[in-house]
C-alpha cells in the first residue's frame, strides 16, 4: 500500500478514538444499548445528512461534512465492537478495555483497505467525494436488508465487511477533503 495512504489512514483514525475516547468519558458508554439495527440507523441519518448538504450546497447546523465522515467511522468502529460483544448485558465498559477493540477494529480495517489498494490500485483517489458517498448509503441499504434477514446472506459478504467498506470510504472522503483545502 502506498506508504501516504497508509499514514493518512492512521492519523484520520487516530483523530476518530481522540473523539471517541472524550465522548466515552463524557458519556459512558451508553451507546451499548443500541441494536445493530439501531447504529446502522444513526450511520444512515449521518451520510443522508451529508449528501444532503452536497445538493444544497449550504449547512445550516454548525457541525461539518468532515466530522460527519468521522461520525459514520466512529459508528461503524461501534458496530463491528458491539458484534464482538453480542451476548454480554453490560452496559458500562471502561475506556481502557474499549481501546484494544477499537484498535483491533481499525488494524483489520487498514488490513482490508491495503488489500483492496492493491487490487484497485487506489481508484478511490480519482472518485469524487460525492459518489464515495452514495456508495456508503449504498452500503448501508445492503446492511438493512441483511438485517432484515436475520443477517443471512446467499452469496454477498456480511454486514461487518460493509462496515468496514463504511469506515475506508469515510476515510477515502476525509483524505479527499483535506486534499483540496
Amino acid at each position: 500500500m502506498n506508504i501516504e495512504t497508509e499514514q493518512q489512514y492512521l492519523d484520520i483514525i487516530s483523530e476518530c478514538k481522540d473523539i471517541f475516547a472524550k465522548k466515552t468519558k463524557d458519556y459512558g458508554t451508553a451507546w451499548r444499548i443500541l441494536r445493530l439495527p439501531s447504529i446502522t440507523d444513526q450511520i444512515l441519518i449521518k451520510a443522508q445528512r451529508i449528501r444532503s448538504i452536497q445538493e444544497k450546497g449550504e449547512q445550516k447546523v454548525g457541525e461539518d461534512i468532515a466530522n460527519e465522515f468521522k461520525g459514520i467511522i466512529n459508528y461503524c468502529i461501534i458496530a463491528l465492537i458491539q458484534m464482538k460483544l453480542n451476548g454480554t448485558d453490560e452496559t458500562e465498559i471502561p475506556f481502557s478495555t474499549l481501546e484494544p477493540m477499537y484498535d483491533g477494529a481499525s488494524k483489520e480495517t487498514l488490513s482490508l483497505l491495503a488489500d483492496k489498494n492493491h487490487d484497485y490500485d487506489e481508484a478511490w483517489r480519482e472518485m469524487r467525494v460525492s459518489s464515495m458517498t452514495d456508495i456508503i448509503l449504498m452500503k448501508l441499504m445492503r446492511v438493512k436488508q441483511i438485517e432484515d434477514n436475520a443477517g443471512k446472506t446467499l452469496i454477498s459478504e456480511g454486514v461487518d465487511a460493509n462496515y468496514q467498506d463504511m469506515i475506508n470510504y469515510s476515510v477515502f472522503c476525509l483524505i479527499k477533503l483535506m486534499e483540496e483545502q
